[in-house]
């Protein structure tokens, strides 16, 4: 790979909070790569394929939050299999065609995240709360840890539609149960992985029956610690947050933007001194 300039970013809209770019620097100067270089752009859903498109042959890669990853994969030339399982991607790759591979590394952190901090080793079923874009990468995180069941709670089923469809591509039976008729007591019995992407003010009523799954990821991680993860760990059990999401699929982004191994201690340590060292972010 070569060490000339290069460029890279993260787009979305809002972006100036990204953390991307904390993560991305530490490991280009990790790299021994001084003249590559990431910022924050902001561009939509609508604005992201023309801004694409007008990209040169200096840019190496770009990540994709919210709301532009469905958009993301649907300009892609190339797309990996679980960016097509998922049907979003949160990560374009030039090509030396000019054109763009799209990549979930979304998964990569749902997984990471969950063998990392949130202490997982084998399970069947898994439960998600919520169906934001955090779902379907979660379904897919799923299919990847070996689980075969995943219990879809959200307020309205139809807002489940995408996830239950990526939970399918994936291989995972699937349940879809409205939040108002599920007895939490009952469904937590048998689930050995729980993600919660919900607020705290959601979840507060069932706290005991929720803290009763000894691994769980919530996507919440501001302020620290939820109530969630307090109740978790009252009970024993482990629990990720996003931010070791964000850790976690960004070794992937790294790594097929430069063609090198990510310096994944020397970009766990800049995003805990970015955020204050509020959680360890362990590496495995």
């Amino acid at each position: 790979m070569s060490s000339s300039p290069r460029r890279a970013a993260v787009l979305g809209k809002p972006v100036e909070h990204s953390l991307s770019p904390v993560l991305h620097g530490a490991a280009y100067a990790a790299l021994g790569l001084p003249d590559w270089t990431y910022e924050r752009i902001e561009a939509d859903a609508e604005s992201l394929p023309g801004l694409v498109s007008g990209l040169g042959p200096e840019w190496a890669g770009l990540s994709v939050t919210m709301p532009g990853k469905r958009a993301a994969l649907d300009l892609a030339n190339e797309a990996t299999p679980r960016a097509t399982a998922v049907g979003a991607a949160n990560t374009l790759v030039h090509l030396p065609s000019g054109g763009w591979r799209a990549d979930c590394t979304d998964v990569d952190g749902v997984v990471g995240a969950l063998r990392a901090a949130g202490g997982y080793t084998e399970g069947r079923t898994a439960m998600v709360l919520g169906a934001g874009g955090t779902a379907a990468a979660a379904v897919a995180g799923f299919a990847a840890l070996g689980l075969e069941l995943v219990r879809l709670v959200v307020r309205e089923p139809a807002r489940a539609e995408e996830s239950a469809a990526a939970a399918k591509r994936a291989g995972l039976a699937v349940e879809v149960l409205r939040w108002s008729d599920v007895d939490f007591a009952a469904v937590t019995g048998d689930t050995d992985v729980l993600v919660n992407t919900v607020p705290p003010d959601a979840v507060a009523p069932y706290l005991a029956e929720l803290a009763a799954v000894g691994c769980v990821l919530d996507v919440i991680y501001h302020p620290w610690p939820t109530p969630l993860a307090e109740a978790v760990a009252a009970r024993g059990g482990r629990v990720a947050t996003g931010l070791d999401m964000l850790l976690h699929q960004a070794f992937g982004q790294v790594e097929q933007f430069t063609g090198r191994a990510a310096p994944k201690t020397a970009m766990r340590d800049a995003l805990r001194e970015a955020t204050g060292g509020i959680l360890p972010l362990p590496l495995d």
